[in-house]
């Protein structure tokens, strides 16, 4: 029956209605926290473009684990500023790394709590890209030794593929060595997941599970991270290994590959601009999915709200809520401590 027997605004009268009927509900489990570790000790640096994100020395990033898992968030996923960069990533991989050392320390101070380790190369590279790079007249590097040769100086090179995925490889197996639970691999290289899940299995990690970064965009919106992990690349862009915003079906088919290959949870990156391809990610497939509301997200919030302009919290909230609604199990999130607290 239409109007004036059905009236939806009856549900809608009340709070504790509104509350009663609620199709979408967001919990502070199915957060995880974004966290800039660097060197040093009492070392907390406020991210110019993102207010209230901090670069954390390793004493500081346990802190603050600790006061996030009070809240009901359990779990964070590690970014590293090594003290020096190369052209092989060296810091990335290294058995004493920067986020090697954070994670034995979090573990051993916080009880159950998930360490996520963000698996990438720009952070540690010299040159800010995410795999390996060659000047397009000189011989595909074949290994990791022979990867050590200087960037180009100019435009004309390449992003190599197979021989990132050698130091892909080692950084996860360190990664897990130091107490990473979850392996998180963001590079977009082809075939990754694959040699990740086997370096992992072959050095006895066979049941530490990888969180893919299966659908990656090349997107405007990471400007402010770049800023926080020190990443942004020297030369060029990341446009031929992350994906273009305008294909949604090629995302399907990113996502499929990465299944295939042994992932055991599916990321769409970023999230509030790419919507439809976390909803159709999750009609798609059945593994845990997140989304991440990356730092451009976060940025453009936080400078609306200081010009009075929104909101805050109510548009903080309405965010993370609509990515839970699009399909999201998981949200990678910088306002996932504030939000816990709103919460309770």
């Amino acid at each position: 029956m239409a109007f004036p027997a059905n009236r939806l605004r009856r549900l809608r009268r009340t709070e504790t209605l509104r509350t009663l009927v609620r199709e979408t509900r967001l919990t502070p489990e199915s957060f995880i926290y974004p966290l800039f570790i660097c060197p040093g000790s009492g070392i907390r640096k406020e991210v110019g473009s993102m207010p209230g994100v901090f670069n954390l020395s390793i004493d500081e990033a346990v802190k603050e684990v600790r006061a996030a898992r009070s809240l009901g968030v359990l779990s964070v996923i590690l970014f590293g500023l090594p003290e020096k960069k190369d052209e092989v990533a060296t810091g990335a991989w290294a058995e004493n790394g920067i986020v090697q050392k954070a994670a034995r320390a979090i573990k051993s101070e916080v009880r159950d709590v998930v360490v996520m380790g963000d698996v990438c190369l720009c952070e540690y590279m010299s040159h800010g890209h995410c795999g390996v790079v060659k000047a397009n007249n000189e011989a595909e590097p074949q290994s990791l030794g022979a990867a050590a040769a200087a960037p180009p100086a100019t435009t004309e090179y390449e992003i190599v593929n197979d021989a990132s995925l050698e130091l892909l490889a080692r950084t996860s197996v360190s990664l897990a060595r130091a107490g990473v639970d979850v392996i998180a691999p963001s590079d977009m290289m082809d075939g990754r997941v694959g040699a990740i899940r086997t370096a992992l299995d072959e050095a006895g990690f066979e049941n530490t599970p990888i969180l893919a970064y299966a659908a990656k965009f090349a997107s405007g919106f990471y400007g402010p991270f770049r800023e926080a992990a020190d990443s942004t690349p020297k030369f060029g862009d990341r446009r031929s290994y992350q994906m273009d915003p305008a294909n949604l079906h090629e995302a399907m088919r990113e996502i499929e590959l990465d299944v295939e290959e042994g992932a055991d949870m599916i990321m769409v990156k970023p999230a509030m601009p790419y919507l439809d391809v976390i909803a159709a990610a999750r009609d798609r497939f059945d593994l845990p999915l997140a989304a991440y509301q990356v730092s451009g997200e976060y940025a453009m919030i936080e400078a609306a709200a200081r010009n009075q302009w929104i909101d805050r919290e109510r548009v903080m909230m309405e965010s993370l809520l609509c990515i839970r609604r699009a399909g999201a199990s998981m949200i990678l999130t910088y306002y996932a401590m504030e939000a816990a607290k709103f919460l309770a």
